[in-house]
């Protein structure tokens, strides 16, 4: 069996409003087609989420260790506005396969490229930094708890 094998959520960050850095959280519950509840891209409306790739972003603190490492660049996962920092595992490999984070099945949708407006947020250089390592945006497939400690692991293809 050569499954890749299990990383864990190191820190959850939320923010009620756009341009406020995300605080910290021990936990937060996940709403397939409206996102983390608490989170500025909170789905409130009737229906689901339009933008199903913002109900979840993920990065991986290695990429963070790594854009200090290369760029002398400290970013805090709370700078890099993801909702999830991990440890352990390439969330880039979850582009397009289903995951679970915790108990809360997921869909990685795409890589979450830096931006200018992040770069803006942030530092100089943190575009150039994170790119292919910015992160992975999300869709949630089922509702549940996510918490600081849960394994994020890819589910098996059923294919």
């Amino acid at each position: 069996m050569d499954a890749e094998p299990a990383g864990q959520v190191v820190e959850i960050n939320i923010s009620s409003e756009h341009e406020v850095l995300p605080e910290p959280v021990p936990r937060v519950r996940a709403v397939p087609g409206r996102g983390l509840e608490g989170d500025r891209n909170f789905f409130e409306g009737p229906g689901t989420q339009p933008e199903r790739d913002q109900e979840l972003t993920l990065i991986a603190t290695e990429a963070l260790d790594a854009l200090a490492d290369e760029y002398g660049i400290e970013l805090t996962a709370a700078e890099s506005r993801r909702n999830v920092a991990t440890r352990g595992i390439d969330v880039n490999k979850l582009e397009g396969k289903r995951f679970r984070v915790g108990d809360v099945e997921c869909e990685g949708i795409e890589l979450c490229e830096p931006c200018n407006h992040l770069q803006g947020l942030t530092k100089p250089g943190v575009l150039r930094g994170l790119v292919h390592r910015g992160g992975l945006r999300a869709a949630i497939l089922t509702e549940g708890e996510i918490a600081v400690g849960d394994a994020v692991a890819p589910l098996p293809d059923t294919a």
